[in-house]
């Protein structure tokens, strides 16, 4: 059995070219209770105390994680209440939210301060703006935006914001032309641009031009940092260059001014990986593991977690496991560490952390418990699946469209038709769809308007064709639908 794996006119106001003039000559002034002092302390990220459950804005608007329900109201009403907040919590929360890719709240939060709050814009926050701009709306908002930026606040930080979009495009026409501009600037320039077009020659495959660049770099006397070797050592594995792997590993050892932290080594221990060398990989990931401090944490740990993993090292996945154990796991961590145990065929192993999760008190997510309901569905033991979306349910969780995918097809594969297509209903009215999911949703609907309509038995035949062809369903799925759609007398 298959499982199936699962633009707006306000991103200009604000900062155009009357910029200098709206912001700073004009007469009026925000009120004391509107706005705080920029240097007053900023909100705190975290959760407030039981004993003040409503004092912090971030906890408001938190939870609002849908990114179609806007989070102005949320800040409208906190300033109606007589509440204060500044410029420097707008924007720890705004680095907050875009931890957490939630890049069209930020977005909000950015426009709110100049649209409504009056604070005058500093350049790092128009960088921000036009970078948020380009997640939320796509290149042409963000050049929409740029060219309107008055000249007072261009310049080298805000056009090296433009480079990097133009990287995450693979538009080297546009790259190059900022990196010119940037080079014509008269401005001292540093690793960063540099870095950035390293990047982008290495993702459209062009070495020469990395080559030239990073000669470039020596002759301008720009030092390469760790940031300029990463896309180097992205290029060796590409190529299968072991001789300039192993050069440029050498290289980045050698020189004091790169900083070898666990991030470096394990990039580098993935690059070594990626052509074969799995000794030299793993001597690396344990020169990772010898760097990581506390602020590298968790991310290289969780990173080394999955590496283990992909190399099947069960015993370094518990290892890594029980040194992530020693602070708080999230649900995210939870689902990585059953997901792994589960590869290995230990099915024990991961139930026992999935009944550690449930003791945390924790949301309850059904991406963690969806891992284990796929392969009890894969077993043929629904009863297990069953209980497990019972007490996810009762829990208050939201049944993902995996979840109900994974059902539906259990119960299709059992005979269970009737649960079959209930569950399908489930799965497509009743989730919200990640992008790859789309596509089977639309075929989901469709097999379900056949449900509802019974239409010619040739047409639905050769539609469950297409499906069984595209791995949607099996064989005996697609058959027990079929003979389910085309029955005169619907299954009771």
């Amino acid at each position: 059995m298959k499982l199936f794996r699962l633009a707006s006119s306000s991103c200009t106001q604000g900062v155009c070219r009357n910029a200098s003039k709206n912001f700073f000559t004009t007469s009026q002034t925000p009120s004391s209770e509107m706005i705080t002092q920029t240097n007053k302390q900023p909100l705190s990220p975290t959760f407030p105390t039981k004993n003040e459950p409503s004092s912090s804005l971030y906890r408001r608007i938190s939870p609002v994680g849908d990114p179609d329900v806007s989070i102005v109201p949320v800040l409208d009403q906190w300033v109606s209440e007589g509440r204060e907040v500044g410029k420097g919590s707008l924007n720890y929360i705004i680095d907050s939210l875009k931890k957490y890719k939630r890049f069209k709240h930020a977005l909000e939060i950015s426009e709110w301060m100049t649209n409504k709050r009056y604070i005058p814009p500093m350049k790092d926050d128009i960088k921000n703006r036009l970078q948020l701009i380009y997640k939320v709306h796509g290149l042409a908002k963000a050049e929409e935006f740029y060219d309107n930026i008055s000249h007072l606040f261009k310049g080298y930080d805000i056009d090296t914001a433009l480079l990097y979009i133009y990287s995450a495009e693979r538009s080297v026409e546009k790259a190059e032309s900022v990196m010119q501009r940037l080079r014509s600037s008269g401005r001292s320039m540093t690793a960063l641009p540099y870095n950035i077009m390293l990047n982008l020659y290495h993702n459209v495959g062009n070495r020469a031009k990395m080559d030239a660049l990073t000669e470039e770099m020596a002759k301008n006397g720009i030092y390469r940092d760790q940031h300029s070797f990463i896309p180097q050592l992205n290029a060796c594995a590409a190529s299968s260059d072991i001789e300039g792997l192993n050069g440029t590993m050498a290289e980045m050892e050698a020189d004091p001014r790169v900083r070898m932290d666990s991030k470096m080594y394990i990039f580098a221990a993935k690059a070594f990986l990626k052509v074969g060398l799995v000794e030299k990989g793993l001597k690396l990931m344990k020169d990772a593991e010898m760097a990581i401090t506390d602020k590298d944490r968790d991310k290289s740990l969780n990173a080394l977690h999955k590496m283990y993993a992909d190399l099947g090292k069960k015993d370094d996945v518990y290892r890594i496991w029980k040194w992530l154990s020693e602070k708080k796991i999230y649900n995210s961590g939870y689902r990585r560490m059953i997901s792994s145990l589960l590869r290995f065929g230990d099915i024990e192993g991961a139930e026992r952390v999935f009944e550690e999760w449930e003791t945390k008190g924790l949301s309850y997510d059904f991406v963690v418990s969806d891992e284990l309901i796929e392969v009890y569905v894969k077993k043929g033991d629904l009863g297990k699946a069953e209980v497990l979306l019972k007490l996810g349910i009762e829990k208050g969780g939201n049944p993902t469209f995996r979840t109900w995918y994974c059902l539906a097809v259990g119960y299709l594969e059992d005979g269970r038709v009737a649960e079959g297509v209930e569950a399908l209903k489930n799965a497509t009215f009743s989730c919200r769809f990640l992008p790859f999911q789309e596509p089977i949703k639309d075929k989901l609907t469709v097999i379900l308007e056949y449900v509802e309509r019974r239409r010619d038995v040739e047409e639905v035949a050769g539609f469950m064709k297409s499906v069984e062809a595209e791995g949607i369903f099996s064989s005996t799925v697609c058959g027990r639908l079929l003979d389910f759609i085309t029955s005169k007398t619907p299954e009771s």
